[in-house]
């Protein structure tokens, strides 16, 4: 399928909104698959030194 103009390609023949819609959720999907772990990992990785120095700080003092 070829556009004669730029808004041509935007409205893509009356359906652009559904179109636009449909990528700007996909790649929002795609986004929160990538950024979500990363940030779980962060917090796990915190919340595991956090421990580990509570570990030690009770060893310390028996």
């Amino acid at each position: 399928m070829s556009f004669s103009s730029f808004s041509d390609f935007i409205h893509m023949g009356g359906h652009g909104l559904y179109v636009w819609i449909s990528y700007a959720t996909a790649f929002a999907v795609i986004v929160f698959n990538i950024l979500m772990p990363m940030r779980l990992r962060k917090q796990f990785m915190v919340e595991q030194a956090r421990q580990q120095r509570r570990e030690e700080q009770n060893a310390s003092h028996t």
